[in-house]
């Protein structure tokens, strides 16, 4: 009976960690994981997926890849195949204590003239004990259950929090307070005077209509000449809509910088010989649709304007996804990239995708 209890313990402690793990979006976007340890101690999985993209890119702006927050002005058109954004996590369990490395093949180390070749790279790197997470994963201001399911990897980046870097963090129930890697996008860099973290606090609720959270940043930028506190906030909810669709939404207003928009937002600018910091409005909002068990769609749209550069940059699309397998899922997806600023520009795309997750 004693070792039946310590067994029931033993498995209920690992299945806490586990699901706090994935409650916190530090799992990779696989639904399942291979077994490869699990000796009673240690237990140790490989995840990961492989993803080939198949894009037409055209229009005003050049973007190499996805997009992102901004994108080089030019006539552009470009037709695309590539399975960069594949890759694999371990995840070892010991006890309480859970560690995981997860890489992706998305650096360039070849050429499209031979070899199509990328080189590996670190995505998340961190331990997980009790409350405790340290190393590098997503943001704790990056609300992970309000991103759209998309194609084009992480959808409307132009419109929400997006960031992985290095961190502290404890959580307690729905709240979370992190400390997290501080640097300064935009001014003069190569002075590199981030003295302080940044600091992020965060709390989650949930009901049976969905889940929800708020978050703030605070960061202290030193950098260029000015040294001012800077303050930022985030909301987002992901919202049953009736059997399996959803309504997903989120907002971030204030001077947060490199947390939100990929690039979209400066941390600092400088306007009339003046450097001063960057404060910006961002949001994003996805519904998706289920036409049966398997077929679905999103249709998405992101956002985010600055106050001091007026820049005003958005993601617009829609796709249709469906499960071949439980593990296989193909789709394709169009949508149009903007940046509204001393020029109307804009690209649009079109996306198939094949996914196969383990």
């Amino acid at each position: 009976t004693q070792h039946k209890k310590k067994i029931g313990t033993h498995m209920k402690k690992i299945l806490t960690t586990t699901a706090a793990a994935v409650l916190l979006g530090l799992a990779t976007q696989a639904n399942a994981a291979v077994e490869l340890v699990n000796d009673g101690d240690t237990k140790v999985t490989l995840g990961g997926f492989v993803k080939v993209d198949a894009r037409h890119v055209s229009g005003d702006l050049y973007r190499d890849g996805y997009f992102i927050g901004s994108a080089a002005a030019g006539d552009f058109s470009q037709t695309d195949f590539n399975a960069n954004q594949s890759r694999l996590q371990f995840k070892v369990q010991h006890g309480e204590v859970t560690g995981v490395i997860e890489m992706d093949a998305d650096t360039a180390e070849g050429n499209e003239i031979i070899s199509n070749s990328s080189g590996f790279r670190i995505r998340h790197a961190f331990i997980k004990w009790d409350n405790w997470l340290v190393g590098q994963t997503w943001s704790t201001f990056m609300p992970l259950h309000a991103l759209a399911e998309t194609l084009d990897f992480g959808g409307a980046h132009v419109g929400e929090a997006f960031i992985r870097q290095s961190q502290i963090r404890y959580t307690s129930g729905g709240f979370s307070f992190a400390l997290e890697n501080p640097y300064t996008f935009g001014g003069d860099r190569d002075e590199s005077q981030q003295s302080m973290p940044d600091v992020i606090a965060r709390y989650d609720f949930k009901g049976d209509w969905g889940q929800a959270n708020v978050g703030a940043l605070f960061r202290k930028v030193d950098q260029s000449g000015i040294d001012e506190t800077a303050i930022g906030f985030n909301a987002a909810a992901k919202i049953k809509m009736g059997g399996k669709n959803d309504l997903r939404v989120s907002v971030a207003q204030g001077e947060y910088g490199r947390y939100v928009g990929t690039v979209a937002v400066p941390d600092i600018i400088t306007v009339n010989d003046e450097t001063r910091v960057e404060e910006g409005t961002s949001f994003t909002a996805a519904y998706r649709v289920f036409w049966n068990e398997s077929t679905r769609s999103t249709f998405f749209y992101g956002q985010s304007t600055t106050d001091l550069g007026d820049r005003d940059r958005s993601h617009t699309g829609v796709n249709v996804i469906t499960n071949v397998t439980s593990k296989l899922k193909v789709g394709v997806e169009l949508g149009k990239y903007s940046q509204n600023e001393a020029a109307d520009l804009s690209s649009n795309y079109l996306l198939a995708s094949a996914q196969f997750s383990f």
